[in-house]
């Protein structure tokens, strides 16, 4: 289960950063636009963050290892067609058919430890797929520009192939154990208005947060803000609309009775403002250093590349801390950390060498990978073990309105701090201000991951009846699949 877990979130992170490397590639191939070939990475996102919850909830009902196991399909499927393409929008298109199998696998793959591992092992168990994750970033910014420089685009979505064969593989044995499918009636109609729903209002808040308009891609020229002020609206009406169904139907998609459970609330709000931070760092790091410092994309790869590094066996290190002692300090502690890096990066990069950014962004690194995995296991033990799919998919969920938001909020700080007429300045003199305009978009992440860490503090303690209630064995419950 742990390979079968672990190559499926490679296949996943494969297709997220890295791809991005292609974008340049892509558009040149076809003769279009860097904004055109975007949309591989923006369908992508789409389609991701609006199905992932409502993956989760068919795990529920079908089985999670099944959707799993479609889901891993439907990546590696995606993937190969999009290999076969001639043209940009078949690429996206099958883009979207990978990014809803990326759904079906996030959206259940929590779902799938949480059955299997009792609480006080999935602090290391979650760990093991985050470090395949780190591994597929890694793994990815390594062969990808190889393949774009010495052989063909093709090469990158043809190499997730033999991975999800390999993942395909390794699910095997728990679809040979999986239970037969629930008798009809027996857990309710299936909230299909709620989930369309749902989709349509993740979809048009991570559309929100990308530059889907004409002219330049900031928030404060004319054609962004009559662009994204009406998506934002948009998005808060779609969210009204859905929490009002969702209270009046007999079986929601999102039961909004979790919410009242402290310890599950906070500990997502803590997720967002975790992946709000993630992505804010993925923003903000290319532009301080292309615009800041003026160098090469190459060295954004150099600057990440340390930090990512960590991700191969830090995150096991916490999850083992979590599961031995416990430490109530120790989500917020990895919170303080990452705010104290933030900091220390915007108030000293714009007076020190390039060379000292990577070091400079240890810290962050270091909070970074060892959060996810104990916040991870902290959600799927604040609620039942019944409930497993719920907190799967508000887990993703969360995560995926925390990089909508980080995205926007640090591109939106940054554009705020510069001056209107950055354009017509020389590269030399525009730089002191993207360094500035960073300075001040880090201090809005800090503020942020201090909100997060504030929370984590004064979260209450999980329930003992949901933190020490271990998974039925496999004979006796008939739930091998999970």
């Amino acid at each position: 289960m742990l390979l079968a877990l672990t190559s499926a979130y490679m296949l996943v992170q494969l297709s997220s950063l890295p791809v991005a490397l292609s974008l340049p590639t892509l558009g040149e191939v076809f003769g279009v636009s860097i904004s055109d070939a975007a949309w591989v990475v923006v369908m992508y996102l789409l389609v991701l963050g609006g199905f992932v919850l409502l993956a989760a909830r068919l795990g529920d009902r079908y089985g999670h290892a099944r959707v799993f196991f479609l889901g891993i399909l439907a990546s590696t499927i995606g993937s190969g067609l999009i290999a076969l393409s001639q043209d940009l929008w078949q690429v996206v298109m099958w883009r979207g058919v990978a990014g809803l199998g990326s759904a079906m696998i996030l959206g259940n793959s929590n779902a799938i430890l949480a059955a299997t591992f009792p609480p006080d092992e999935r602090g290391r168990a979650f760990a093991v797929p985050i470090m395949g994750a780190r591994f597929g970033t890694l793994t990815g910014l390594a062969l990808f520009g190889l393949f774009l420089q010495l052989l063909d685009w093709r090469f990158i979505f043809i190499s997730f192939i033999p991975l999800g064969v390999l993942a395909m593989a390794a699910c095997l044995p728990m679809l040979r154990h999986a239970p037969p499918p629930p008798a009809a009636g027996s857990t309710g109609r299936i909230d299909w208005l709620g989930g369309l729903l749902l989709v349509a209002t993740a979809m048009v808040l991570i559309a929100s947060g990308n530059h889907l308009h004409g002219g330049e891609d900031t928030f404060l020229s004319s054609d962004g803000l009559t662009y994204h002020l009406p998506m934002h609206g948009a998005f808060l009406a779609l969210l009204v609309v859905f929490v009002l169904v969702e209270l009046r139907v007999t079986n929601p998609i999102v039961d909004m009775k979790h919410f009242r459970q402290s310890q599950f609330s906070m500990a997502l709000v803590s997720n967002v403002t975790y992946h709000f931070s993630m992505l804010a760092t993925m923003t903000l790091i290319p532009i301080v250093v292309e615009e800041g410092f003026g160098m090469s994309p190459l060295w954004v790869t150099v600057v990440l590349v340390p930090s990512q590094s960590l991700g191969i066996f830090m995150p096991m290190v916490a999850g083992w801390v979590f599961d031995r002692y416990q430490p109530r300090l120790l989500r917020p502690g990895t919170m303080a950390l990452i705010a104290g890096g933030f900091l220390m990066v915007g108030l000293l990069v714009p007076h020190m060498p390039f060379w000292t950014l990577p070091l400079l962004m240890m810290p962050i690194a270091v909070g970074t990978n060892m959060f996810n995995p104990v916040n991870n296991a902290t959600i799927m033990n604040s609620l039942a073990l019944e409930h497993r799919g719920v907190a799967s998919g508000m887990l993703e969920t969360t995560r995926e309105l925390g990089h909508a938001l980080g995205a926007t909020a640090a591109a939106g700080a940054l554009a705020l701090a510069l001056p209107a007429s950055i354009e017509a300045l020389s590269e030399i003199s525009a730089q002191s201000y993207f360094l500035s305009g960073f300075r001040a978009s880090s201090l809005m992440v800090v503020l942020v991951l201090l909100v997060g860490a504030s929370l984590a503090l004064f979260q209450p303690a999980t329930s003992s009846r949901n933190l020490f209630r271990r998974a039925p064995e496999p004979s006796q419950a008939g739930s091998g699949d999970d």
